[in-house]
């Protein structure tokens, strides 16, 4: 009988990469990651790893069984969650990650109409960037992610189905009594000396406005660099730094800042992201539903 936790930890040896990596993410040492490898090898009498030098890498034999491992072991979180609600009423534990601006204006909200509407639905929300999102998606620590399809460094492969959800302009952000403040759509050449706040490094949006403003031809005086959006705003709105933001979380009446749209527009595709496999249980599909855009209604005419 095949260890279901040591299945899981295949699988994640297989989505990220490493023993180190794989230790991190269950809270394990990397000898005691090893150590249950080499059990399930023995298990299975197959090798499944391959050591070259201090690194080790699936063999066939073990991307085949990560890959019928991950579907085995979404088949018992979905059995385990029909039994727990035994119908079609939504039931159990969803982890849902998003990245930092859309959990406040589209996961918080679906998961305050979903606590109403399905008492037996429990809703974990999980802050996660796009660059953090995907992995643990895959791995088996997110059932359903809101993400975007346009982290180029990440992209989103053919082991996972994707929902379209909305379009994300983004936007300049500057202080409100800048010169720029009061003027149409803006072009970045003409803040090629100004300071630049910028979110953490190889984060979603710190590339994407390192590569705008490049593609402007300067390169931007980075001032500042948070993970939180919130500090961002404030360091704008302090007169310290302009920046590039998402209208998700630029749009704000809490700090006294001025948005302008990009004289060449820019947007990202927003996205759910769930893992392809096995049908998804009644409570994902059910917070999947609640994500999804309302239809909009025609606009009458008159004749």
């Amino acid at each position: 009988m095949l260890n279901p936790w040591r299945l899981r930890l295949l699988t994640q040896l297989d989505a990220l990469g490493t023993v180190r990596a794989v230790a991190q993410a269950a809270n394990l040492s990397p000898s005691s990651v090893s150590q249950q490898l080499s059990v399930l090898e023995s298990e299975t009498r197959t090798q499944l790893l391959e050591r070259t030098g201090r690194r080790v890498r699936l063999t066939s034999a073990g991307v085949i069984l990560a890959q019928r491992a991950r579907a085995i072991l979404d088949h018992m979180d979905s059995v385990e969650t029909e039994l727990l609600g035994f119908g079609e009423e939504p039931s159990g534990l969803v982890r849902l990650g998003a990245f930092q601006s859309a959990v406040h204006t589209m996961a918080l909200p679906a998961a305050q109409r979903l606590a109403s509407r399905h008492p037996h639905l429990q809703v974990q929300l999980l802050e996660l960037e796009p660059h953090q999102s995907v992995p643990a998606l895959r791995i088996g620590e997110a059932d359903l992610i809101i993400t975007t399809t346009d982290f180029g460094e990440l992209p989103l492969g053919p082991d996972l189905d994707l929902v379209p959800l909305d379009e994300d302009p983004v936007l300049l952000v500057l202080p409100p009594d800048h010169p720029a403040a009061g003027r149409g759509p803006v072009d970045l050449a003409a803040l090629a000396d100004e300071p630049w706040a910028f979110d953490i490094p190889q984060s979603y949006m710190a590339n994407l406005a390192l590569r705008l403003c490049r593609q402007a031809r300067f390169e931007p005086r980075i001032v500042g660099r948070f993970s939180n959006y919130t500090l961002s705003l404030q360091h704008v709105e302090a007169g310290l730094a302009v920046a590039l933001l998402p209208a998700l979380a630029a749009h704000t009446t809490r700090y006294q800042v001025a948005t302008r749209e990009l004289a060449t527009p820019v947007s990202r595709t927003i996205t759910a992201a769930l893992r392809r496999g096995t049908p998804p249980r009644a409570a994902v599909r059910a917070v999947l539903d609640e994500l999804r855009p309302a239809p909009r209604t025609p606009t009458a005419t008159m004749g």
